[in-house]
């Protein structure tokens, strides 16, 4: 018998008997009446991972988009004014997201490493202390954030949109239990592989807020603050349906034990270790659009705040697929660093990001060929009509970050999975909130571009924050894979 024949029995020898111990540890500590499906899904091929996980979120954010189209459509046909109040409200309404969905990360990603490690106890523990902490910091940030509503218009600049962004945002606020716990309710759903309930819960709301849109704000007469409370009743309906499923059905892979609950430092510290930078990095993202409605302000007016408003509202449907993918790469990576296997993690955020630049390069295209058309169904009003041609030259300009955004987004859902929040929180910082304001800053006053500086400023702020974090993850994993130990996953 050759030499080689001898060393290809030795190896297969053990891969059998690697994945025969690596079978009877799960079986051990996963009881097989909890496994589901999403958990085969988290635990298996990384590459099928992401399209399995991807697919019902993309969906889910497919009809989200729907939803967004049609809420600014609604909104627009009450003119400029009404659009720019909107566009004064969404830093805030940006910030109070960036709580509920940082808190819902840094809980999933602690969820999914655990799942990784085959540490169900841990899984349970980990979701209670998240909706511990949701209900603490819901009643905070509601009774802060209504004694301040005003001021926070007053001074951002709002000037004559004050008013209709204050009962916009009031609503919103009134709210905050109903984003809290839907948002984190559908990130433990997600950090256990099950995107597709995620999915059908995130449809229902979508679907119900395009119905009742038009209702709130024409039939019913009250304007943009019925577009406010039509997104609360629609994120209450979805919250209803995950409390069903939890509490009520209980045939989820995570099980609530609150009774014997005991707060534990240490896993507050492992979901605060994700969650805080990652709520930071919404809010980066919030003090981003407050700089530039600043900038945009004093180089235009407020109907500059409209075209961006509304043009980031497009960006964000745009990359609504990219998101659906990024949520996946948190989970799946969390899993994987778990399991130490981080040339799974790698593999992952490689085939997520190819996938993300394909999808999203395509979008580019079609929002490119149509922005004059997409800019149209907005300025329909004649208030808004104004801001058309200039809405389009943005919508074009933007496109150019669409595919380069993906390298970004994805990098840091790694970072979050890995449980190196920082790290994303860094990358964020630098893409959004320095190189996006000071780009736009160059570009409009020192090359005297105007308004279309800071438009430009925007996509290379960004375009070049998302390449950075790239090549930041991809040395990480590097070294991370290097420095594992013999006999140890990687």
């Amino acid at each position: 018998m050759s030499r080689e024949t001898v060393e290809e029995k030795g190896n297969t020898g053990e891969k059998e008997a690697k994945e025969s111990r690596d079978e009877k540890e799960k079986t051990e500590v996963l009881p097989t009446q909890k496994v589901t499906e999403g958990v085969d899904v988290l635990l298996g091929d990384p590459k099928k991972a992401v399209v399995k996980l991807s697919i019902p979120i993309i969906v889910a954010m497919s009809v989200q988009t729907i939803y967004s189209l049609t809420d600014t459509f609604w909104v627009a046909g009450l003119g400029a004014d009404a659009l720019a109040a909107v566009g004064f409200a969404f830093p805030f309404f940006v910030i109070q997201m960036a709580l509920t969905s940082g808190l819902g990360v840094g809980g999933g990603a602690a969820v999914s490493r655990r799942i990784g490690a085959r540490d169900k106890a841990g899984v349970d523990n980990v979701a209670v202390h998240t909706f511990v902490i949701m209900f603490i910091l819901t009643v905070a940030l509601t009774v802060l954030a209504l004694a301040f509503v005003k001021d926070l218009f007053v001074y951002s600049g709002a000037g004559d949109t004050t008013g209709l962004g204050v009962s916009y945002a009031r609503v919103i606020f009134a709210g905050s239990f109903v984003f809290f716990f839907t948002n984190v309710a559908n990130s433990i759903l997600r950090s256990e592989g099950d995107s597709k309930r995620a999915m059908q819960s995130m449809i229902l709301g979508s679907g119900l807020n395009i119905v009742l849109d038009p209702v709130f704000i024409y039939t019913l007469g009250l304007g943009v603050a019925g577009a406010a409370l039509a997104t609360v009743i629609s994120f209450a309906s979805s919250g209803l349906l995950m409390f069903y499923w939890f509490f009520v059905k209980k045939d989820t892979y995570v099980t609530f034990r609150f009774h014997s609950f005991k707060f534990d430092r240490a896993i507050v510290r492992d979901i605060f270790r994700v969650g805080i930078p990652s709520s930071v990095e919404q809010v980066a993202l919030a003090m981003t659009a407050l700089l530039m409605n600043l900038i945009i302000v004093n180089v235009s007016s407020t109907d500059g705040v409209a075209i961006y408003a509304t043009g980031w509202r497009v960006a964000s449907i745009a990359v609504a697929p990219l998101i659906g993918i990024s949520i996946s790469v948190v989970s799946i990576s969390g899993a994987a660093f778990g399991e130490l296997n981080f040339k799974k993690a790698r593999q992952a955020l490689i085939y997520a990001t190819e996938i993300g630049f394909l999808v999203e390069a395509a979008i580019g295209i079609a929002v490119f060929a149509f922005a004059p058309q997409i800019a149209a169904i907005f300025t329909q009003a004649e208030t808004a009509a104004r801001i058309a041609p200039e809405l389009t030259r943005l919508l074009k300009i933007m496109t150019v970050f669409y595919p380069a955004v993906a390298f970004g987004i994805l990098s840091a859902s790694l970072f979050q999975g890995a449980g190196k929040g920082t790290s994303a929180l860094i990358a964020t910082l630098l893409r959004s909130l320095i190189m996006t304001p000071l780009f736009a800053l160059l570009f409009a006053y020192e090359f005297g571009w105007g308004l279309l500086g800071v438009w430009w400023g925007l996509v290379a702020g960004t375009v070049i924050g998302s390449l950075i974090t790239f090549v930041w993850a991809q040395f990480y994993l590097r070294r991370m894979i290097h420095a594992t130990k013999p006999g140890e996953k990687c």
